[in-house]
């Protein structure tokens, strides 16, 4: 029998309605639940995590990577505890992968293996960059800037030839600039250094008289020669090294480190004289520009494929280019069978490595590097691409160039450089025997004193790769290359200011987001039933336990015991509760209630207050319309 109003059983208390509505819920929570068991899931590998140790002068945009692809699950570790320790814990097995600025080696400089041993591995180019000079030098109080220096003058310093910052050679480089007579201190790495490797590489070939006399034969290093007595301070790590040169204590002391630590830390660096005559900073451009030289092992069956030599990098007549430009790598596992690799790990650096070799790129120039070219990204994406070939439990599907918007790449020309074509000239107060280019707050000082304070100097120009010295506008003459847009340059950071679009090519210079989905364990679709069903409760688990409360606060308005059961919608409603007579002891209704006539036949559904004589198992007589319990 129903209710003539609410069409519900009669013959059901509250309590049961209840009862029956709890059963309800959880038979939809059960049944969502059980549809995650039901579905099939998708075919791709879940990510695991992965730890790499390596290179510091990579750190700073592989720990942005790696904080950027965290919100899609991927958990990247990294240590940055020198390209020569990373190639030994990967080779050991310790990591899943490393980055270094070199190759191995065969043997280092103590006759020790430098090899991968057994396990295979590709290099894989991730990001290119300036090994740059930082400095610390005051006057009054005030930071020098704005110094020049040849490589002749840069090799006699970190040869302890040069030991003054009032040395003639200097002077000369910043044609007739007097800097303080204060002692030099070069700062080097003391452990095994990619960043050293590139410096002494780069001092072998172009400076090998003072470098193979002071090192003592040829050849490359990656643990700088300190001899005993110098003024030379070793540190550990780029970011000591620019620790100590940032440090108060720091006065004249310069260093080599990659171009985003002194950009981060806003101390200057050295413009370093190339081949055409010009002083210039390693900006994004001024590498871009200096590595459309850079030779690649093409060889795929060399171990040592896309690899750099850099001998025509180091004298590229661009006037725009920067000498000491180059290329970090990722020791990439590709074995079949290699020890630490599964599937999920093998994933996550499958989508690792297309986020940074696309819109991680995007990044580089504002973190101090330059972004890669399309050929090395091309074949870094052949080089990923293996590890599907190692194990088809890996999607690596839509992963490749095509869907990346680097930097330098050209829409309709893929074999053009962008940023080598925007890169700005030089002014002309930077070129050799001119200037030199000054920045707010620094003056030329040809008697032999200050270098700094007192305003800026008359003429005050931009400098090589589009960067400023101090707010003056290009030089007259300078120009820009080929092909250059008309993309606002930051003065502060010779950096394009926001995206543009080039009127010629219609390339964007900005990046697109083109950011990994997040990948969890199991099916998207299962896991959207797992999310419904948790909504399903949120939704209604709450109103159980609020009708539940509002039943006990009835009965104990009305003076009866609080018990298991469930209330009407008498006082769902809100309306007073008030005794009266019953076959079964009394009951409760709404005072509102005509004499004579139960809340019940209104529709309220008031329950029946339990009578001492009922029945031990709640189920007393018939009370007044025959509702029992």
């Amino acid at each position: 029998m129903t209710h003539p109003r609410t069409g519900s059983p009669r013959g059901r208390s509250p309590r049961q309605r209840l009862a029956a509505w709890s059963a309800g819920v959880a038979a939809a929570l059960v049944a969502a639940l059980g549809l995650l068991v039901a579905l099939p899931t998708d075919a791709y590998a879940a990510y695991g995590q992965i730890e790499g140790s390596g290179s510091t002068w990579s750190q700073v945009i592989v720990d942005q990577w790696i904080a950027d692809v965290s919100a899609s699950g991927m958990a990247v570790t990294y240590n940055g505890g020198g390209s020569s320790q990373g190639r030994k814990n990967f080779a050991a097995n310790v990591t899943d992968f490393g980055i270094t600025e070199i190759p191995y080696q065969g043997t280092d400089e103590y006759g020790n293996a430098d090899t991968a041993g057994s396990r295979e591995f590709s290099y894989l180019p991730i990001v290119a960059g300036g090994t740059a000079f930082t400095y610390h030098l005051e006057v009054g109080g005030q930071l020098v800037k704005d110094i020049r220096l040849s490589g002749e003058t840069l090799a006699k310093i970190f040869t302890n030839v040069i030991t003054s910052w009032a040395d003639p050679a200097i002077k000369a480089d910043n044609n007739g600039r007097v800097l303080p007579d204060t002692p030099i201190y070069p700062v080097v790495r003391s452990d095994g250094s990619g960043t050293t490797a590139q410096f002494t590489t780069w001092l072998d070939k172009a400076q090998p008289d003072l470098w193979r006399a002071y090192f003592g034969r040829a050849g490359l290093t990656s643990y700088y020669p300190k001899p005993s007595g110098s003024r030379m301070i070793a540190a550990a790590g780029s970011d000591q090294v620019m620790n100590t040169v940032a440090a108060t204590s720091g006065n004249g002391t310069i260093a080599y480190v990659e171009y985003s630590y002194p950009i981060n830390k806003g101390y200057p660096v050295v413009k370093v004289l190339n081949s055409a005559g010009y002083y210039v900073e390693p900006t994004q451009y001024a590498v871009a520009v200096a590595l459309t030289r850079a030779r690649i092992n093409t060889d795929p069956t060399s171990q040592a494929y896309l690899t750099q030599i850099l001998d025509d990098v180091y004298t590229n007549p661009d006037p725009r280019a920067y000498p000491l430009s180059s290329y970090s790598y990722m020791l990439l596992p590709t074995g079949k069978s290699d020890s630490r690799m599964t599937t999920n790990k093998r994933q996550t650096l499958v989508d690792f490595m297309f986020y940074s070799l696309c819109e991680g790129q995007g990044k580089a120039g504002a973190f101090g590097y330059s972004p890669l070219p399309l050929n090395l990204v091309q074949a870094g994406f052949e080089q990923v691409a293996k590890l599907g070939a190692a194990d088809p439990g890996v999607d690596i599907a839509n992963r490749d160039a095509t869907r990346c918007n680097n930097p330098t790449f050209v829409a309709g020309d893929l074999s053009r450089n962008k940023l080598a074509e925007v890169a700005a000239q030089p002014a002309a107060c930077d070129q050799q025997g001119q200037g030199p280019c000054l920045g707010e707050g620094q003056v030329v000082d040809t008697s032999g004193g200050a270098g700094a304070g007192g305003g800026a100097a008359a003429g005050g120009t931009a400098s090589a790769g589009g960067a400023t010295s101090g707010g003056g506008a290009a030089a007259a003459g300078g120009g820009a290359a080929a092909g250059a847009d008309t993309t606002a340059i930051d003065p502060a950071t010779g950096l394009p200011v926001g995206n543009a679009v080039d009127a010629a090519t219609g390339s964007v210079t900005g990046a697109v987001a083109t950011t990994v989905a997040a990948r969890p364990v199991g099916s998207s679709v299962a896991f959207g039933a797992l999310a419904g069903a948790e909504l399903l409760a949120v939704a209604l688990v709450p109103g159980l336990f609020a009708v539940r409360r509002r039943a006990v606060t009835a009965r104990t308005a009305a003076g009866a015991a609080p018990g298991p059961s469930s209330r009407g919608a008498a006082g769902l409603m809100g309306a007073p509760l008030r005794a009266t007579p019953s076959v079964n002891g009394t009951r409760t209704e709404p005072a509102s209630a005509p004499p004579g006539r139960s809340p019940s036949d209104e529709g309220f559904g008031a329950r029946p207050v339990e009578h001492p004589g009922a029945h031990p198992l709640g189920r007393p007589g018939a009370g007044m319309h025959g509702t029992g319990r």
